[in-house]
């Protein structure tokens, strides 16, 4: 990938500075040295307003919900709510009631497997999955194939960590019960087609589930135009607090579904000889939920809204390829994951040097990457590796930082000789 032109003059719209100023922990410094925090693909820092937004749930609104007359308990309901109706905006949801709290992605997927998946799958039927996804879209349903009888079965990539669309559409068959897909490699930062993928999938009555935990930070996200049947997410991935997240499906699929836990709060009426469950959504959020986390959620909507999706999206676009170019050009390294269409990763290897290594080394100059397999096994594996070394970037950062990354890395390069 080749350095732009004008790299060093990032697209208008974006105020980065102002944005960095949001984040209190990007003040701090490691091991004497400012924080460079290349990490948001595990976790993105949380601005200011997601920060407050939660404290003052704790400190002005704290009590439980839907149950209580009193209000603290109705202000507590109004604005769990409201965050519902944010983040249903937010994906363009056709109705407030087809988004489920959960507590992230992988719990969405373990709903979708157990409560829609299971009753419906018989030995011989078949999963599919792409090469590329994380263990949260692999181990669920690797769980119920093994209780089933069913076969769960990899869509190969090629070499740049592109899907292979041929493959794809020839594994669609009467078999297949459920397609898997990631929207955005956490580990190789490819962006899935799947508005693409999802009508391939639909002309043969198959669903679709996206893995969307990495494309919400990156791009705005309409859940209608992609044409999936279901969208996961986790709140700690968008600048939100962790232990939030959610899952979003039409009405239809969500009425078709049973309970996945009972309890508290997903009852309409309980009797020793049955009980009869509320409607969706309210049937899968059993016992009390992360209330604070979803208010926080709401806030972190709000703030990305602000900074303008698709500001987002060309700021961090530019920065990408400016970056991986920046990082291309510090010899020995190797980008693993080469897609014309990527967003926020760049996973490289370094010499012989193991990934382990490297970040611990640049840890010591202040920069904060992830090393190891990514919870991608499988993807990192087929380009051979153990592991590798990942920069991931999210709103905050700049071009400036990884010029501190390449540095640092320079700087491992020569213990190594």
């Amino acid at each position: 990938m080749s350095v732009p032109a004008n790299h060093l003059n990032p697209p208008a719209g974006l105020d980065v500075a102002r944005v960095r100023a949001d984040f209190p922990i990007l003040q701090r410094t490691v091991h004497g040295k400012p924080l460079v925090y290349l990490d948001t693909a595990a976790s993105a820092q949380r601005p200011e307003a997601v920060i407050k937004a939660t404290d003052d749930f704790y400190r002005r609104l704290n009590a439980n919900i839907h149950r209580g007359v009193h209000t603290l308990s109705q202000e507590a309901t109004d604005a769990y709510e409201g965050a519902r109706d944010k983040m249903a905006a937010f994906l363009n949801a056709p109705s407030r009631d087809e988004l489920v709290f959960t507590r992230g992605t992988t719990e969405a997927i373990n709903l979708v497997a157990q409560a829609w998946l299971r009753p419906r799958l018989n030995p011989g039927d078949e999963i599919i999955v792409s090469q590329m996804e994380h263990h949260a879209n692999i181990v669920p349903w690797q769980m119920l194939c093994e209780s089933t009888g069913a076969v769960l079965k990899p869509i190969p990539i090629n070499d740049a960590g592109e899907l292979d669309l041929d493959a794809y559409h020839a594994m669609l068959n009467d078999r297949v019960k459920l397609v898997g897909m990631v929207h955005v490699s956490n580990a190789l930062g490819t962006v899935n087609p799947i508005a693409e993928l999802a009508r391939a999938a639909r002309e043969k009555g198959i669903p679709l589930l996206v893995d969307g935990a990495q494309s919400l930070p990156h791009q705005a996200v309409d859940v209608q135009a992609l044409g999936c049947t279901f969208f996961c997410f986790s709140g700690h991935k968008m600048y939100g607090p962790t232990g939030i997240g959610g899952l979003w499906a039409p009405m239809e699929v969500l009425a078709a579904m049973e309970p996945y836990q009972g309890g508290g709060e997903m009852i309409k009426k309980v009797t020793f000889e049955r009980t009869e469950y509320n409607p969706p959504p309210g049937k899968f959020e059993a016992g009390t939920p992360n209330i604070a986390g979803a208010v926080g959620l709401g806030a972190a909507v709000d703030y990305l809204l602000d900074l303008g999706m698709d500001q987002v999206a060309a700021y961090e676009a530019w920065l990408l390829q400016a970056a991986t170019a920046r990082l291309e050009a510090v010899e020995g390294l190797q980008v693993v994951g080469t897609a014309a269409h990527k967003a926020g990763v760049i996973s490289f290897t370094f010499d012989d040097i193991h990934p382990h290594d490297i970040g611990t080394i640049i840890d010591h100059h202040g920069v904060a990457i992830r090393t190891g397999h990514h919870c991608a096994m499988p993807a990192i594996a087929r380009f051979g590796l153990p592991a590798t070394a990942r920069a991931s970037l999210g709103i905050y950062n700049t071009l400036e930082e990884f010029d501190v990354l390449a540095g640092a890395l320079e700087q491992v390069r020569d213990m190594f000789r």
